[in-house]
């Protein structure tokens, strides 16, 4: 008797198994157990699929979206969180007609039903919703759609964490908890001095440090666009204590390169094993370095470039947690030097009367 390969694909994740029809993007995933009627007709209809692929319903979309640019250039912890959530779009949506997402007042209804699947917790419903947003956005691009229907669906989720910041307090309670290495500690200092994200800060290297500011391609813009950080007197004294022995700013208690699981996991310790209870992330300390940079001197608008941000959002911030007094001295600091600029300006400028004179 001859076995035949079908190529089905098994795949385990989290303790529990997936089939999918074949290795490979966009291969479907298949229902029920091997052996089953719904397994086998899966399959069959996999199989049946691919050999003549119907570009008229919503799943030849989800397979042209996973083989697009759009999509395999995107980071690979992204990747490999989406592929997920393209299986169960895939899954609900993919026998209807793509015509029929044109019709937004009848297909709206329908997406909002999906997402009422994930309801029970709002920042995964409305994570699924962006994958999908996503997607139809891509159809967009390539003339299959002339509008998204998840537009003006709004979050189900509603919590803004942008103006909660660690303070000094905080960030000397947490380095003086036993938990807290020493490389742990430098991390939470270079964060909180440079406002980078994580994915920025654990690939920061010498390289990138200047004689007057810290450079980066951010990897959240794919290195379109950079962070220019000018380096102030406090970030100038945290880079001269930093250990030079590796091409990066920031290394593991092994020397070794940090992984954004890795540093996060390391706070996570912090909290649980060392009893720290503040409500506070690591991404929390870009709002810190928003605080440090406006007392150093930078205005708003150059601190909402650096950050990213809106800068009515800096301002929030900088009125919340920035005292009256050292938000004064800094206003008084940047008149200050203003007016010497000034002053200098008009020293080095000749009077017209002398430089007649002169030229006399």
């Amino acid at each position: 008797m001859v076995k035949v390969d079908l190529g089905i694909h098994k795949v385990t994740a989290k303790g529990r198994t997936y089939y999918y029809a074949w290795r490979g993007r966009g291969a479907p995933r298949l229902q029920g157990a091997p052996g089953t009627p719904e397994f086998v007709r899966s399959l069959a209809e996999a199989i049946e699929n691919r050999r003549t692929p119907d570009k008229s319903r919503f799943r030849s979309l989800v397979a042209d979206y996973r083989g697009s640019d759009a999509f395999t250039k995107l980071e690979e912890s992204t990747r490999r969180n989406w592929s997920p959530w393209l299986d169960r779009i895939a899954e609900y949506f993919g026998e209807l007609r793509i015509a029929q997402f044109e019709r937004l007042e009848k297909i709206r209804p329908v997406v909002r039903q999906w997402r009422q699947r994930f309801a029970d917790k709002p920042r995964t419903a409305d994570y699924g919703m962006q994958v999908l947003s996503r997607v139809l956005a891509h159809a967009i691009d390539i003339g299959k759609l002339a509008a998204n229907p998840c537009e003006g669906i709004g979050a189900l989720y509603i919590g803004d964490r942008s103006e909660i910041i660690w303070t000094d307090a905080d960030i000397d309670s947490f380095k003086s908890n036993p938990a807290c290495t020493a490389e742990l500690a430098l991390a939470v200092d270079l964060a909180a001095h440079t406002g980078l994200r994580l994915g920025d800060l654990i690939r920061l290297a010498w390289t990138h440090v200047g004689d007057d500011a810290v450079v980066i391609a951010t990897g959240k813009s794919r290195e379109k666009r950079e962070a220019i950080i000018p380096i102030y007197d406090e970030l100038r004294e945290l880079l001269d204590r930093l250990p030079k022995h590796s091409p990066l700013l920031l290394t593991s208690a092994r020397q070794q390169p940090w992984t954004q699981s890795g540093l996060s996991s390391a706070v996570q310790r912090v909290k649980v094993k060392g009893g720290w209870d503040r409500d506070l992330h690591f991404h929390d300390l870009r709002g810190t370095a928003c605080t440090k940079f406006y007392v150093a001197g930078l205005d708003a608008r150059v601190i909402a470039e650096i950050m990213g941000w809106e800068e009515k959002t800096v301002e929030k911030i900088i009125r919340r947690y920035v005292g009256r007094h050292a938000a004064t001295q800094a206003v008084v600091e940047r008149m200050r030097e203003a007016r010497k600029q000034r002053q200098q300006y008009t020293d080095n400028v000749v009077p017209l009367g002398d430089r007649k004179q002169n030229e006399g």
